[in-house]
């Protein structure tokens, strides 16, 4: 079977950057072999400067940005503590459902899809919460909240309140300042901004939300203090074996940061900005309506109203067959209704907007 060329311009996964690529067919090394635990470090030390922090236990979790959030709530829900979420879409309303699983009274603050998060109707939501919770970058809606505010407000009240942020769709492709903001758990995804293929989860702890973790929370796989001994070394300074680490998407977590790096975080913040705007631009001068609230959308993940009388599906396929374009349909109640278009990390080109402008041109 022939091996497709797609351009992923859909949600997630991506396009990955080519040096990511590349480092995935180097020779695979042992987990614990000594030239894999230095790239392990140098990772983590990558991780630490795209994340804007400088949190010790700052890693790549085995797994895609989900096991992020499972681990973030794992670690820090004791039952029957009240966990207020934000839910403006498909991932606020999954990190309700985690908390849920793991004990937590959650205190669920709706908010239209397609709007930011509201921070004074969070901090309204319950007096004396354990826990805050909000996504960054929503991926269901293409709409970027103000963690910073949030958890600024949420400190301002309450010292003692864990504030844990999703970042999956913006580590990487919008600023994210962890330390500015204190934020005390925050979690993102490989194949998106970052510009790798799926597998691992970025994820950063501040030390307070270390000191306060569940000493041994119920599942043995996420358990922080279990999986920190093992990348950065127990009490004693040495590993703790805990699994077997996929050696080869650390290595290409490695390189796809080193990418990021060598342009510089302002410079790739700055690309995805305007290609971002350029295809918005573009697609409205088309005649499209864009889902987002004005001023909240994120360049790195466009949502769009499909037009009337348009069979979404449809075109999606077209797209795919014709042209070798994935695009994304939206999600929930908006299937049908809406379309996401992502151009994150090796896609935020302009060349990529041109491509898909023009395909979508000739197949409405």
């Amino acid at each position: 079977m022939a091996l497709l060329d797609r351009v992923l311009l859909g949600p997630g996964p991506s396009n990955p950057y080519p040096e990511a690529t590349l480092a995935l067919g180097a020779p695979l090394l042992g987990h614990l072999d000594p030239e894999f635990l230095r790239l392990l470090d140098e990772t983590c030390a990558r991780l630490r400067t795209v994340w804007g922090t400088a949190n010790r236990r700052t890693l790549p979790l085995s797994g895609t940005g989900s096991i992020g959030m499972e681990a973030a709530f794992a670690n820090t829900v004791r039952r029957g503590d009240v966990a207020v979420i934000a839910v403006n879409g498909l991932f606020g309303e999954r990190m309700c459902d985690v908390a849920g699983r793991y004990g937590a009274e959650v205190v669920r603050v709706d908010h239209e899809w397609g709007q930011p998060v509201d921070v004074q109707r969070v901090l309204d939501a319950h007096p004396k919460p354990a826990i805050v919770a909000a996504v960054h970058a929503e991926t269901s809606t293409g709409v970027r909240s103000d963690i910073g505010a949030l958890s600024a407000a949420v400190r301002a009240r309450d010292e003692g309140v864990l504030v844990i942020a999703d970042c999956v769709t913006s580590l990487a492709g919008s600023p994210v300042l962890i330390d500015d903001w204190g934020v005390d758990l925050a979690y993102s995804g490989t194949q998106k901004c970052v510009g790798v293929s799926p597998g691992l989860a970025p994820f950063t702890v501040s030390e307070r939300a270390w000191a306060r973790r569940v000493p041994h929370p119920p599942t043995w796989y996420l358990d922080l203090g279990l999986i920190g001994d093992y990348v950065s070394g127990g009490a004693g300074g040495g590993r703790t074996y805990h699994h077997t680490a996929p050696v080869a998407m650390i290595a290409s977590l490695h390189a796809g940061l080193g990418r990021v790096l060598d342009e510089g975080l302002p410079e790739v913040f700055e690309r995805h900005q305007i290609v971002g705007t350029a295809l918005q631009n573009g697609l409205e001068e088309m005649g499209l309506k864009l889902f987002a609230a004005e001023g909240h959308r994120l360049p790195q993940l466009t949502s769009v109203w499909v037009p009337d009388g348009v069979d979404s599906a449809a075109v999606r396929k077209r797209l795919l067959e014709e042209f070798g374009i994935e695009i994304g349909a939206g999600a929930k109640e908006f299937v049908a209704t809406v379309w996401r278009i992502g151009l994150m990390g090796h896609n935020a080109r302009p060349e990529r907007v041109e491509m898909l402008l023009g395909a979508l041109r000739k197949v409405l």
